[in-house]
């Protein structure tokens, strides 16, 4: 299934016919696996589960980008479809509407259209990541239509964002686990799932890191050949909160003397509810920011920051990538506010409540002064993908033992 997709735009096409899609050209026998992608962070982890489905000739991988992936401007779904046959589009969100109320609207027409989709792919198996509102939607439509689920990073804990709930809500209605630690397969089995379908398999994050190299100088000093990267994502809060702490943090990397002569580089954020309130602070500060950088070119950027000398450069804000690519890599990372709380982190990782300037300067520099060799992550061995589509081409989905949810406890 890999190679040109449909060649449709989603915006022009706000409501997609699936019988345009029904000639997947699939074999009998086949076991159909619907990979749902709704945001440019988790396709990037999901790439390597969809090459490895791609390359098991009893499986037929079918992807389905939902969400954010056809939001103008950015509409990342082109990134999918570089790549990937594109078997359906899921649209959810509305350009330029955000805040939670909006996306309780999305989500419904998430879960209707999800619904519409399976009944015409027929997936053996759905499989979704983490604990957006587009995998909440389609792990929904899945559990309902009685179609098997498979759930990846699923038993994670990100107690600072309101997506906390939803990614252990989806935990309970999959039939089918991939956790990325063994803490996360321990919290799994302990909300009562059964232990034989809980599978650790590594973080799909991991995966491509080691074949993708750093930055040439080109591409690099294409983008200002940064020293510091700032990446901030909403944490759901009213927009005017949001500003006010990305405004603070913007305000402190500036002011701050540790950081005056580096060179920042602004990533916009995700179309979480409080983005509109960070994109005003950004807007502010006067300076370009980036909309959307692909995978590749994302991880050779983090590789050519962590290999400046004489200091590394460093990556300040929220993203769960500081967690776990960042930590693979050997770049620091400083984390600011709730949003990553109660996460696995790895000593490139320093904290921070508050981002007062000379809180931020001593967090940089204590970053810094970490040896990448006490980098140690649990987020396995860069084979995640080839795992779970083992385990997907092995498992029968049909199984009434599978579909039928009990709790162990």
């Amino acid at each position: 299934m890999i190679g040109d997709g449909w060649d449709g735009d989603p915006v022009t096409r706000p409501d997609s016919n699936v019988d345009d899609f029904d000639d997947l050209d699939i074999p009998a026998g086949t076991r159909r696996v619907a990979v749902v992608t709704g945001s440019r962070a988790e396709f990037g982890l999901l790439r390597p589960l969809m090459f490895a489905v791609a390359r098991r000739s009893e499986l037929a991988l079918m992807v389905i980008a939902a969400g954010s992936h056809l939001v103008s401007p950015a509409l990342t779904f082109r990134d999918v479809k570089r790549d990937f046959a594109i078997a359906d589009v899921v649209p959810m969100q509305i350009a330029g509407r955000t805040g939670r109320l909006e996306d309780v609207e999305a989500l419904g027409r998430g879960i209707a259209r999800f619904g519409r989709s399976f009944a015409h792919l027929k997936p053996d198996w759905v499989v979704v990541l983490g604990d957006r509102i587009e995998a909440f939607a389609a792990a929904s439509a899945a559990s309902v239509g009685g179609f098997a689920l498979a759930h990846i990073h699923g038993g994670d804990r990100a107690e600072g964002v309101a997506d906390e709930a939803m990614r252990h809500a989806i935990t309970k209605l999959a039939q089918l686990h991939f956790p990325a630690t063994p803490n996360s397969r321990d919290r799994i089995i302990r909300m009562g799932e059964d232990a034989a379908r809980v599978h650790l398999v590594g973080s799909p994050a991991i995966d491509e890191l080691s074949r993708i190299t750093c930055m040439d100088d080109a591409a690099y000093s294409a983008l200002g050949s940064p020293t510091a990267i700032f990446l901030l994502h909403p944490t759901g809060q009213p927009d005017e909160v949001e500003e006010a702490t990305a405004a603070s943090i913007l305000s402190a990397i500036s002011d701050t003397s540790h950081i005056s002569g580096e060179r920042l580089l602004i990533m916009q954020p995700n179309l979480d509810p409080g983005r509109a309130g960070i994109m005003r602070a950004i807007t502010t500060t006067g300076l370009t920011s980036i909309a959307n950088i692909d995978r590749t070119a994302w991880i050779a950027l983090l590789k050519r920051m962590a290999t400046l000398a004489p200091h590394r450069g460093v990556l300040i804000g929220n993203s769960s990538a500081g967690l776990i690519e960042a930590a693979a890599i050997g770049l620091p990372v400083v984390d600011i506010g709730p949003r990553q709380r109660g996460r696995e982190r790895c000593p490139n990782v320093i904290h921070i409540d508050h981002p007062h300037a000379d809180a931020l300067s001593r967090a940089i520099r204590e970053a810094r002064n970490v040896a990448p060799a006490s980098y140690q992550h649990p987020y396995g061995d860069g084979q995640t993908g080839d795992r779970i589509a083992n385990v997907l081409a092995t498992m029968n989905p049909h199984d009434p033992a599978i579909l039928r949810k009990n709790c162990s406890y």
